[in-house]
């Protein structure tokens, strides 16, 4: 291939953090008018890449090209300025301001200097939205938005800067299928423009469908850069983990027994949830199952205090509990693993052991101090029986890779040993090898006889790790169906009952 065919070169890239060599050598080679996949494990150095090209982090070593010419870019305002834009895994809005605010923030159309032009920005936001047909209201606060609607948000803004590269960094995370479909004709659109699209996921069949070409990195190296017709899902899986994975889900070891909580009648005060009911029981893998703004979120944040009740009662081993917040919840043996992990999950600035520890605070104390030894003692237990890839305990969490930090939110929860577990989105942003463990471990919970609510956009990860399925529709329960005899089609239709 001609070299100019190339619209981005990344030339042998490396980059350090303390304890732990993130890229070594790395190189990828973007077709201009292409859809480029980029594939690994969590912590295979993918975001870390894409970081060294739109200078959030500078590169030990290397050397990049934009249509074969060299740069580097000392910040992210200076890569936008040159034609390279990206949609970030994790979603990094103002979310008290309004969409056309979050659109245009740091170039705000002006009247005079320090005069902002509304209407302009008011109207530009309207004409690109009506461009990629997507239906938000410039003017909504960002908070009020479901995190689909967010993710379009950041979709358009990349899209904004006329960009010839564009980095998808998991794009589909919050989208429902027909977004997804959505995304795929905007992405096609710009590829047939000749825009250089570099798409990051998880999500195997996804990235059969709209690549042309993949390249899988391992452990923060090049490990192969192919066709995307010549690829398959195995191929994919044994490139991406250096072993075979010859089943997607671990068999259900587990046996439900008694209900161990009851929820009745649920409706929410303040969100559409309404006249809920259903039981669990121990050792039991329940999910939950919906299309976007059908009520899941809400369900699990009601059960745990999070959203305020306006009715319904929660009964846990035959008694009343009112868990009013998340904190009466917590000491009612309860735990919320939230669907939006930077946000609600992380403490981005404190280390792995602080975030592990956080939620169990007084099991640590010896009198006035916390023990240092017990802190050590059980982040180290979550960090091995989580698989956490980290140099060390005291390692920022936010430094870690999404997948990673998910990982340790699950640590954080399990030591308080909860009785009833809620798992909004658990694999979201994690890769097949990682996604396995934590089915598996969710699967090991219930054969210690927890009760387990599972959220999941994802069919088949229901399908393959639940008992039942409850399916949430308007706000309401539409239905109920057993997982080991359940049609995707079948949890299609009660979706869409109250729609």
């Amino acid at each position: 291939m001609a070299k100019n065919d190339y619209i981005l070169e990344m030339k042998n890239v490396s980059k350090a953090f303390p304890g732990v060599q993130a890229l070594d050598k790395v190189n990828l080679n973007v077709r201009r008018g292409s859809v480029h996949a980029l594939m690994g494990e969590n912590g295979a150095g993918k975001s870390t890449l894409m970081k060294c090209l739109f200078g959030t982090y500078s590169r030990d070593e290397g050397e990049i090209l934009i249509d074969g010419q060299p740069v580097s870019f000392a910040n992210s305002k200076q890569a936008m300025e040159n034609g390279v834009s990206m949609v970030h895994q994790e979603l990094n809005q103002v979310l008290k301001r309004n969409v056309m605010e979050n659109i245009w923030l740091g170039r705000f159309p002006k009247v005079l200097p320090g005069v902002i032009n509304h209407k302009k920005m008011y109207d530009d936001t309207k004409a690109l939205f009506e461009d990629l047909e997507i239906d938000i209201d410039p003017k909504a606060i960002t908070s009020t938005l479901p995190v689909s609607m967010r993710q379009m948000m950041e979709i358009a803004k990349a899209v904004s800067y006329n960009s010839k590269i564009i980095v998808f960094d998991e794009p589909t995370s919050s989208l429902t299928e027909a977004e997804v479909e959505h995304l795929f004709k905007i992405i096609n659109r710009f590829r047939d423009q000749g825009v250089g699209i570099v798409y990051i996921s998880h999500k195997m069949d996804e990235i059969l469908r709209i690549s042309d070409d993949i390249t899988i990195m391992r452990d923060g190296k090049w490990v192969s850069t192919t066709p995307a017709k010549e690829m398959t899902m195995d191929l994919i899986i044994k490139q991406m983990v250096g072993r075979e994975l010859t089943n997607r889900f671990p068999p259900k070891t587990n046996k439900p027994s008694e209900v161990i909580m009851k929820v009745e009648n649920m409706t929410g005060m303040y969100n559409q949830l309404k006249d809920v009911s259903f039981d669990l029981r121990k050792g039991e893998v329940l999910g939950v199952a919906g299309l976007d703004g059908a009520g899941r979120t809400e369900l699990v944040e009601c059960i745990f205090g999070y959203a305020t009740r306006y009715s319904g009662t929660i009964t846990l081993n035959g008694k009343v509990v009112k868990n009013r917040n998340p904190k009466e919840a917590k000491k009612n043996g309860f735990a919320l693993l939230t669907e939006e992990r930077r946000a609600t999950g992380i403490f981005g600035i404190l280390s792995i052991r602080q975030n592990a520890v956080i939620s169990n605070l007084k099991s640590y104390m010896t009198g006035f101090w916390l023990s240092d030894k017990k802190q050590k003692s059980d982040t180290d237990w979550v960090i091995k029986s989580m698989s956490v890839k980290t140099p060390t305990q005291e390692t920022q969490i936010r430094s870690l890779s999404g997948g990673n930090q998910q990982k340790v939110i699950i640590g954080r929860w399990l030591l308080t040993n909860p009785e009833v577990l809620l798992l909004d989105e658990p694999t979201r942003g994690i890769d097949v090898g990682a996604k396995y463990e934590i089915y598996q471990l969710i699967i090991n919970l219930a054969n210690d006889n927890k009760g387990i609510i599972m959220v999941s956009s994802e069919m088949p990860e229901l399908l393959g790790v639940c008992d039942r399925i409850l399916v949430m529709s308007g706000g309401r329960l539409a239905g109920e169906v057993d997982a080991k005899t359940a049609t995707q089609e079948e949890i299609l239709t009660l979706a869409a009952k109250y729609v």
